[in-house]
């Protein structure tokens, strides 16, 4: 699908962009563009790849510039045949104190990408979202839920030969910077007791590796406007610490510290409204886009009923890993690699 293409990635020196960059730098496509507003990560990236694969690093090349700024970002779309929008403020607290900044990135941004998309008559951009965004409760999902509806809102508006647009919904992507599996390992390496906020919390789990193979499937068998998740299992953060306590080998503890801002006890990975328009593919799902119209005489005097399918899909009823189960998925983790139990 790639061979011959170039791909830029928006926000592509984070956890991400560099998995993809791993996936794809060794095979037939053209060439990688990383487009980003933070030159010491680009710096570093750039570095990085040139000592590991001296030969093929001429494939990787960096743009500087910023989502909020369109005339930024609308050259590095030049010649481009496809699009990773992953450029985005992820972290819940953050986005609460300054929630205008998410609006900013998250919405405005990737308002931008869509627009440089068309300008440059890219084919095809998959926008990567968040569990958060179904029924959200703070600021980064509500931004990133209308990040969700702005891109539907404007594939509706492509004509034949125009970028197709396509969504992924994530749970946590194990080990990505800022997440909780970084910080308890770095509080067992400095002898702290891991940091709780409510022991019965759960989260989807899933590895960079599943979030690159979701893009890849939206990138396959996306339409315009389609959302897909991957099914994935999920964990509390109890049995999460404790899988991480045990594969350091750790006599440490933790400790419980209450709800941070925004939090939710559990995520939803779909809705019960987007099961009622949903394909279920086996690993995943497809929430194809709402293309009604504004005709409202349909549901005021013709009718035009669609029931839910019931209860929504969450990290509190998919598949619950235990400790052992949760120990060996840890092990897929470089950070983990050398100390297997």
């Amino acid at each position: 699908m790639f061979e011959g293409k170039v791909l830029l990635i928006t926000g592509g020196t984070g956890s991400f962009g560099n998995a993809v960059v791993k996936r794809f730098l060794n095979t037939s496509i053209k060439e990688i563009r990383i487009l980003s507003r933070d030159e010491k990560k680009q710096d570093d990236m750039r570095h990085l790849y040139q000592s590991k694969y001296p030969e093929l690093v001429d494939k990787l090349k960096f743009y500087i510039g910023d989502v909020r700024d369109y005339n930024s970002i609308v050259g590095a779309f030049r010649g481009v045949d496809y699009v990773f929008h992953a450029a985005a403020l992820k972290q819940v607290p953050s986005c609460e104190f300054y929630p205008m900044e998410a609006v900013k990135t998250n919405i405005q941004g990737s308002d931008n990408v869509i627009t440089a998309s068309i300008e440059n008559r890219i084919k095809k951009a998959i926008f990567l979202s968040t569990d958060k965004a179904a029924y959200p409760i703070n600021s980064m999902g509500m931004s990133k839920a209308l990040m969700e509806k702005n891109v539907i809102a404007r594939s509706r508006q492509m004509l034949e030969g125009d970028p197709i647009f396509c969504i992924t919904r994530y749970g946590n992507v194990m080990a990505s910077r800022g997440s909780v599996i970084p910080l308890f390992n770095e509080q067992i390496n400095e002898g702290k007791d891991l940091t709780i906020t409510n022991p019965d919390m759960t989260r989807f789990m899933m590895t960079l590796d599943d979030a690159v193979d979701l893009v890849l499937y939206a990138f396959e068998h996306g339409s315009q406007g389609d959302l897909f998740v991957q099914k994935a299992p999920a964990v509390t953060i109890k049995t999460l610490a404790k899988a991480i306590l045990k594969l350091k080998k750790s006599e440490l503890s933790y400790k419980i510290i209450g709800t941070r801002h925004g939090e939710k006890l559990y995520e939803v990975l779909v809705t019960s409204e987007e099961l009622a328009r949903s394909a279920d593919l086996g690993g995943f799902y497809k929430v194809s886009a709402d293309n009604r119209d504004l005709n409202y005489d349909n549901y005021f005097t013709i009718g035009n009923v669609e029931l839910g399918k019931g209860e929504s899909y969450t990290s509190h009823n998919t598949i619950r890993l235990n400790l052992d189960e949760m120990v060996n998925l840890l092990k897929k983790l470089e950070m983990f690699n050398g100390e297997e139990i």
